[in-house]
C-alpha cells in the first residue's frame, strides 16, 4: 500500500518581475512555475489548489471569515518496513486483560483536628513573663 506525505503551502499572491514577462497574469504564472519547480525537484507532486475559510479576528469580541488560497502538494513515503495488509488494519485488536478491581476504600474514622495555636517546644521550658526567643537570619545574626 502507498503511503504519501503532503504540504499545503500558501499560493503567491503576487507575479514575479523578470524580463520579457509584461502582463499581470504571466507574472502570476512565473511565479507560480518557480514555486511547483523548485518543490518539484524536491519530489513533491502538485494536487490541487484550493480557497479554505479562515476565521480572523476583529477587535476583542468579533471574528471574520477570509479565504486563503493554498497549494496542496504530496510525495510517497519510503518505508523500510514490511506494509501492513489491510485485512490487519480492519481487524479489532482484543483488548488486554482488564487489571484487578479493587473495592471500595474504606472511609477515615472522623477525628477531633487538634486546635489551632502558638508552636511550643516541648524540650524548652517557656516562662509566663517572657516570649520566647525569635530565630534571626543568618545576615541579621551576623551584623549583631
Amino acid at each position: 500500500m502507498q503511503r504519501f506525505e503532503f504540504k499545503v503551502i500558501p499560493a503567491p499572491k503576487r507575479g514575479e518581475k523578470a524580463r520579457g514577462v509584461k502582463t499581470t497574469e504571466d507574472r502570476f504564472a512565473l511565479a507560480l512555475t518557480g514555486l511547483m519547480n523548485e518543490l518539484g525537484a524536491e519530489g513533491w507532486d502538485y494536487v490541487r489548489a484550493d480557497a479554505l475559510p479562515c476565521e480572523e479576528r476583529v477587535g476583542f469580541t468579533s471574528t471574520k471569515t477570509t479565504y486563503v488560497n493554498v497549494l496542496v502538494f504530496r510525495r510517497l513515503v519510503v518505508e523500510d518496513s514490511e506494509p501492513v495488509p489491510a485485512a490487519r488494519l480492519n481487524r479489532r485488536e482484543e483488548p488486554e486483560a482488564a487489571p484487578p478491581r479493587l473495592g471500595p476504600a474504606e472511609a477515615p474514622i472522623p477525628a477531633k483536628a487538634p486546635a489551632l495555636g502558638p508552636a511550643i517546644r516541648p524540650d524548652v521550658e517557656e516562662d509566663d513573663d517572657e516570649p520566647a526567643p525569635v530565630a534571626q537570619p543568618a545576615e541579621a545574626a551576623d551584623k549583631a
